[in-house]
């Protein structure tokens, strides 16, 4: 009697479609991270301690905010920091960035640097030390006596500078309503130093 051979096709079959069989690549990316901005003292700091390897001598002359419309509305931060130093020592100076993500207008993500100038005239630069008060604390300070044109104005862009004025032997933050105190009609000048309120200017 003939025995009949048993093949194990089903075997087979399942072996080959479990190999066939992959997990499911992942599509998602990871979703980024959501950036805040920063104060003017945070990012100073940060680009003053770039500047000392430029010029252990480094002073600062001036730093503005930059508005970036991607990063979330903080009254008294920013997304970006633009600041000038001067190097006594080598009659030079260098602007520097910061930034809190890669942005237009060549703003790159941490402490950047911009080329090395000749310092063409005497600036009023001052030393990080003599910025006591942070553009949060300049911000409230400057509403509290800009009241009710900060009212009539809840989502206008608060932009800051940051420099020597003749109204004050130390630095002066410039609290302005709108994006440059050129083009606003609405802004106040505050002690760095201090804390106090020193002047409006319309």
């Amino acid at each position: 009697m003939k025995r009949s051979r048993v093949y194990p096709a089903l075997g087979v079959v399942l072996l080959l479609s479990s190999c066939s069989e992959q997990p499911a690549a992942t599509t998602k990316k990871e979703a980024k991270a959501a950036v805040e901005p920063v104060t003017g003292q945070t990012a100073l700091f940060r680009m003053y301690q770039v500047a000392r390897s430029w010029a252990p001598d480094a002073e600062i002359v001036s730093m503005k905010s930059i508005h970036l419309t991607d990063v979330p509305v903080m009254r008294g931060s920013a997304g970006a920091w633009d600041a000038l130093f001067l190097s006594p020592g080598k009659s030079a100076q260098r602007s520097y960035t910061y930034s809190v993500e890669e942005s237009e207008g060549n703003l790159h993500e941490g402490v950047f640097p911009g080329a090395e100038e000749t310092a063409s005239a005497p600036s009023k630069a001052f030393v990080i030390g003599s910025v006591k008060v942070d553009s949060d604390a300049a911000y409230k300070s400057a509403a509290a006596h800009a009241a009710e044109y900060n009212k009539k104005n809840p989502t206008q862009t608060i932009s800051f500078e940051l420099s020597r004025q003749e109204i004050s032997q130390n630095p002066v933050w410039r609290v302005i309503w709108g994006e440059s105190a050129g083009t606003s009609d609405e802004s106040v000048l505050v002690d760095a130093a201090t804390g106090d309120y020193l002047k409006t200017l319309h």
